[in-house]
């Protein structure tokens, strides 16, 4: 998969990567892959494809529902694939390859994806009209970013949901947090927008624990900004 670069979505990321809104900290990020595989990514769909069909005969029913779609079907099977791979770019210190279709979520349109996306960034967006005080909303801003990469009228939406052991930030005390796939089959492309709060107390506490001194900014520092 290769990284997408788009001005629009590099100024919002720079405004979410560190955003005070009193007594919490949000952070959030957005990037976009093309879904074109070649090296890794490619022999490691392949390995994801086999082990999939070879679930099949063990429980058809459940896979036959998944919320991917039939993975008895070829595209179903590459939606997971995708969604799987993007976060292997996004958290390269994460291993995702063992993921299966229960961990993700059908959002119903992109308009409920949307609905929580604004409630859950109600408070960033008074930073943001405090601090970059334009006329064009956060929201705004966001929603014409993703819409101008991914064209939002022909995406699916999901959403991922991670277990404990495999939650990049599981250890970091989030009061909220959401991670959404906005998948565009004709484009082949795939845009990950992920956000999360967590209380300045519990980021203290976290720092104490760890002996940084500092909040684990390995949410952003570690993602594929540059391509």
């Amino acid at each position: 998969m290769k990284f997408l670069e788009y001005t629009p979505l590099a100024r919002i990321n720079t405004f979410l990567s560190h955003v005070d809104v009193g007594g919490c900290m949000i952070q959030g990020v957005m990037e976009a892959y093309s879904c074109k595989l070649a090296g890794v990514d490619k022999k490691l769909s392949r390995s994801l494809e086999q082990e999939v069909v070879d679930s099949l005969a063990y429980s058809p029913l459940d896979l036959s529902t998944s919320p991917v779609g039939p993975l008895s079907n070829t595209a179903s099977r590459r939606t997971l694939i995708y969604l799987i791979l993007t976060l292997n770019h996004m958290y390269p210190d994460y291993d995702f390859s063992m993921l299966r279709p229960h961990h993700f979520t059908k959002e119903h349109g992109v308009l409920a994806a949307k609905q929580k996306i604004d409630v859950s960034l109600v408070e960033a967006s008074k930073i943001w009209s405090t601090e970059v005080g334009e006329e064009t909303t956060l929201m705004d801003s966001i929603w014409n970013g993703i819409d101008e990469v991914m064209n939002l009228e022909e995406c699916e939406v999901y959403s991922y949901s991670p277990d404990a052991e495999g939650d990049p930030f599981a250890d970091t005390g989030s009061i909220w947090s959401f991670n959404y796939f906005f998948y565009n089959k004709k484009q082949k492309r795939v845009l990950y927008f992920s956000s999360r709060c967590a209380s300045k107390q519990s980021m203290d506490s976290f720092s104490s624990d760890d002996g940084s001194g500092e909040w684990d900014m390995d949410f952003v520092d570690g993602m594929d900004l540059e391509g």
